[in-house]
């Protein structure tokens, strides 16, 4: 998959939900699919960087973007059910989401961990995505082909690490949240729902974790994204289910 080289109209007439769309992957991914087609629906909690990313694409010539101020870590369900309701009206349909905002929390041991910092990583990294996904599910059901559901994994949501606490265990969660919804739509939908492990990449979050390595050893966000359009992608209808990686 990493080695995807995807169509120039791969998603043209589509349109994708991005979560975390300011910075890092979320900001490649939503770049990366205006740039083969989509209409991109960039959502996140700081408004001037969505901006600044709506203003890229546009620039590009790409597919207008839709702009959508939102803070996971204190949205309502109503919140989440007034943007289904907003985009029904404007498109009808979905055809993906990419589950993508997160946060990093405290990197010590879990006994250390604070239970203010637990449930606002845990509200973001899960609960968040478990909302965003409930809510826009019924709107990538009506899309007229096929529609894909991705969340951003990491590689201690797959095997424990010491020090990485609560992050870890929220993306064991979206591991399992990923498993029970692609085994509940197989077979019975036009949805397919799949992980993805970007891997060590030069973003805020990861020269955070990492300050002592030097961050242009690790390729851009840009680079990570063959695997991110792949999935989202016809060329990925039947892959469901699946914890992919963006790398070789």
């Amino acid at each position: 998959m990493h080695e995807y080289q995807a169509p120039s109209q791969l998603l043209a007439n589509r349109t994708i939900v991005v979560s975390g769309a300011g910075a890092g992957i979320g900001r490649a991914a939503a770049k990366a699919y205006a740039a083969h087609g989509a209409t991109v629906v960039l959502i996140g909690r700081t408004q001037s960087k969505l901006e600044s990313c709506y203003d890229e694409i546009v620039a590009e010539d790409h597919p207008e973007p839709v702009i959508v101020v939102m803070d996971f870590a204190n949205a309502s369900e109503g919140e989440y059910m007034n943007l289904r309701d907003r985009l029904a009206e404007t498109f009808g349909h979905i055809d993906g989401i990419l589950v993508n905002a997160s946060l990093l929390g405290e990197r010590k041991p879990l006994e250390q961990t604070s239970l203010k910092s637990w449930n606002e990583l845990m509200q973001v990294n899960v609960t968040a995505g478990f909302l965003l996904v409930k809510s826009l599910l019924v709107l990538c059901q009506r899309s007229p082909n096929d529609a894909s559901i991705i969340l951003t994994s990491s590689s201690v949501g797959r095997k424990g690490r010491a020090y990485w606490g609560a992050y870890a265990i929220s993306k064991f969660a979206t591991e399992g949240m990923m498993q029970v919804l692609a085994d509940e739509l197989e077979n019975v939908s036009n949805v397919r729902v799949n992980s993805i492990n970007p891997g060590a990449t030069n973003t805020e979050m990861r020269r955070t974790a990492y300050p002592a390595e030097r961050p242009s050893d690790n390729p851009s966000p840009a680079e990570r994204m063959n695997t991110y359009l792949y999935l989202m992608g016809p060329d990925s209808i039947g892959v469901n289910g699946q914890a992919c990686n963006a790398f070789g």
